[in-house]
């Protein structure tokens, strides 16, 4: 749904040129019906800067926008993303500990906005989320969040598995957090340079990250219901990392 304080571009130039600029897109809506050329080019330039997009009919487009949109509406994001090996450099050249949390495939933006503001209190580094099947970044997610989300770094990329893989290479321990997992949360060690991984509660952790976490832990509970909402969860989770690293460092 449309809100009054979204920025939004149409037509072919100027998206093309949004885009040429490095204006970070919350979403990009194509006509299904456009022309092989205009999409080819319109490819490219979202391939070139990560752009996500979804095909759509007219009627989408004539609801989002009056006038002539030539087949294409952008909305224009409410924050700037970092990139991934910034954030990483940025953390070390500090001398800090690296806390990382990656958020797979939620894309419920009260869960997003909850997890980004206990994220931010718990001074994590950064958060990471995918750029398909997330939850869009606009002014509703920035206020359930209190603002966490214009605060705390947020790298958005293609694909969580290269990520993950790049995390692991720059020395940080990958945890997911899961039902799946063969021991408690509270046995894992936190107090190194660590990324965890929060999965969605429909479909959980993605099973190729799951493959590539060094520990997938599940966090205890003593009644009935079987699983935790995500952002609560997630804030068990990243507290235990501030506990045990209040207590290494007292």
């Amino acid at each position: 749904m449309k809100t009054k304080d979204e920025q939004i571009i149409f037509g072919l130039q100027p998206v093309k040129e949004a885009i040429k600029a490095g204006k970070d897109f919350e979403r990009l809506y194509i006509y299904k019906g456009m022309s092989k050329e205009n999409f080819s080019e319109l490819r490219i330039l979202t391939q070139e800067h990560q752009i996500a997009f979804q095909m759509v009919p007219v009627e989408k487009l004539n609801h989002l926008v009056q006038g002539n949109h030539q087949g294409v509406v952008g909305i224009i994001s409410h924050i700037t993303y970092h990139t991934l090996e910034n954030v990483i450099a940025e953390v070390f050249e500090k001398g800090k500990t690296p806390f990382i949390v990656i958020i797979d495939r939620v894309t419920d933006v009260r869960n997003l906005g909850a997890l980004a503001r206990t994220a931010e209190c718990m001074g994590v580094d950064a958060l990471i989320i995918p750029l398909h099947e997330s939850a869009m970044i606009h002014a509703e997610a920035i206020k359930t969040s209190s603002g966490a989300l214009a605060r705390i770094p947020l790298c958005r990329v293609e694909n969580l598995k290269y990520a993950v893989n790049y995390l692991k290479a720059s020395g940080l321990a990958i945890v997911s957090i899961s039902e799946k997992g063969n021991r408690s949360f509270s046995d894992v060690d936190f107090t190194g340079p660590i990324a965890l991984i929060l999965g969605s509660e429909e479909n959980g952790i993605n099973k190729a990250l799951l493959r590539l976490s060094d520990v997938i832990c599940f966090i205890p509970m003593m009644g009935n219901i079987g699983s935790l909402n995500v952002s609560v969860a997630g804030g068990i989770a990243m507290y235990e990392v501030v506990r045990q690293r209040i207590n290494k460092n007292p």
